[in-house]
C-alpha cells in the first residue's frame, strides 16, 4: 500500500520566540519603529519576519523544517495497482493529537510504502522535529532504510523524480499541472496557509491540503503510465476518478 499525503504549516512562533530571547535581536535585525525591542514586545509576524532573514532558505526566505507547526495533514491509501482506498485526514490547533493521529493511522499496514511532493526536504523531517518536540515515537516503518534511503522505491518523492534526483531543477506542483493541462491550487495557495490558521479556518486548510494530495496522485498516476507501468486503459479509468474527485474538492470554495 501507498499512502499519499501532505502537510499543511505554520511558523512555530513559541519556537522562534525562544530563538529571539536566547539569541538577541542584531542590529540589521532591529524591526523599524521599534529599535530596542526585545521579543516580549515584538508581534508575532515580526517575530516570524526577523527568523525568515535569520535562518530562512534561499531567496525564498522560507523557514526551515524544524520552525513549523503542523495544522493539517491528508492522506491517501493507494493498492500497489493505482486505486485509491480511502482517506484520512486531520485539521486543528492541537498538533500533538495530530501527530498520534497521523501515527496511528500510519500503523494501519506494517510496510506501507510513501508518495508526496518534496517530501523528503520539508514534510518528513517536520513530521520528525515535530516527534522530537512532544515526545512522541514514530511507526517503525518511517525509520526504516527501504523509507530513509533516497533511491527507494518504497519512498516516492515526485521531486527526486523528475530531477533525476538534482541532476535538474525541481518543479512545482502547481506547474506539473499547467504541463498536463490540469488546474491544480485552484482552492488556496501555501502562503495563505497563516492567515486561514488565524481565523481559524481549518476546513479551508485541510480542503486545500486534501487538493493538494490529489494533485499528487494524479501527477504519480501520469509519471507511473509515462514510465508503462499502467496500462492505457487503467490508467484513463483512475485518471478520470480522480479528475472528478479534484473537481468535488475545487467546488467547496467556490
Amino acid at each position: 500500500m501507498y499512502f499519499i499525503f501532505d502537510l499543511e504549516t505554520v511558523p512555530d512562533v513559541s519556537l522562534i520566540r525562544s530563538m529571539l530571547e536566547q539569541e538577541p535581536l542584531k542590529s540589521d535585525e532591529w524591526i523599524e519603529g521599534n529599535m530596542l525591542s526585545t521579543p516580549d514586545n515584538l508581534s508575532n509576524q515580526d517575530c516570524i519576519d526577523v527568523a525568515v532573514k535569520r535562518v530562512g532558505k534561499g531567496n525564498s526566505g522560507f523557514l526551515p523544517p524544524m520552525f513549523h507547526k503542523i495544522v493539517s495533514w491528508v492522506g491517501l491509501w493507494v493498492d500497489a495497482k493505482g486505486q485509491p482506498k480511502q482517506k484520512e485526514a486531520w485539521s486543528g490547533d492541537n498538533e500533538k493529537q495530530g501527530l498520534i493521529t497521523l501515527f496511528q493511522e500510519l500503523l494501519t499496514y506494517k510496510d506501507f510504502n510513501l508518495i508526496h511532493h518534496n517530501g523528503r526536504s520539508f514534510d518528513l523531517p517536520v513530521i520528525e522535529y515535530r516527534a522530537l518536540k512532544f515526545n512522541l515515537q514514530m511507526p517503525p516503518r518511517l525509520s526504516h532504510r527501504e523509507i530513509k534511503y533516497r533511491f527507494s522505491g518504497n519512498n516516492v518523492d515526485l521531486v527526486d523524480e523528475f530531477t533525476n534526483y538534482g541532476a535538474s531543477t525541481w518543479p512545482k506542483l502547481k506547474h506539473l499541472g499547467m504541463l498536463i493541462d490540469i488546474p491544480f491550487k485552484q482552492v488556496s495557495e501555501g502562503n495563505l496557509v497563516y492567515e486561514q490558521y488565524l481565523r481559524g479556518d481549518f476546513n479551508e486548510i485541510e480542503n486545500y491540503c486534501y487538493e493538494d494530495v490529489v494533485a499528487t496522485y494524479i501527477i504519480w498516476l501520469h509519471l507511473e503510465y509515462t514510465r508503462s507501468n499502467i496500462k492505457e486503459k487503467e490508467f484513463e479509468n483512475l485518471k478520470s476518478r480522480a479528475l472528478n474527485k479534484l473537481l468535488d474538492i475545487q467546488e467547496i470554495n467556490n
